[in-house]
């Protein structure tokens, strides 16, 4: 069975490539569409230039950078709060925003409540 080609609103990923930003844009939505409009800032325009130059291990707090048809295949890693954490970009993240992929949040498991945390552990020894 043949592999099905990815395409992005009926694009190929190679004419996503070509594409100008302006272009790419109105695949977008809009409010994809209004951030690519207002340019980048000075620490995405940094990004860019790193992915374009080929760098290897790329590390960013850019989580608001949206990805385009450029980043595809490279590893970025992205900060999320306390460290930064590896992202593969693929084709089906065009146009979502780094920070996506990365989870800030870590789930909370507490183990047995300690001294004092109830009306009964109050009465045992401390030892």
């Amino acid at each position: 069975m043949a592999k099905k080609e990815f395409s992005y609103k009926g694009k190929t990923i190679e004419e996503l490539k070509k594409a100008s930003i302006s272009e790419l844009s109105q695949l977008l939505t809009s409010s994809q569409r209004r951030a690519l409009k207002r340019g980048f800032t000075d620490q995405q325009k940094i990004l860019l230039k790193k992915i374009r130059a080929n760098q290897k291990n790329i590390e960013t707090h850019c989580r608001d950078m949206i990805i385009l048809p450029e980043m595809i295949g490279i590893p970025i890693k992205v900060h999320n709060g306390k460290e930064f954490m590896l992202v593969a970009v693929e084709p089906d993240m065009i146009g979502h925003r780094l920070g996506e992929f990365v989870m800030t949040r870590r789930k909370v498991e507490h183990s047995a409540p300690g001294i004092g945390a109830t009306r009964s552990s109050a009465s045992l020894s401390v030892k």
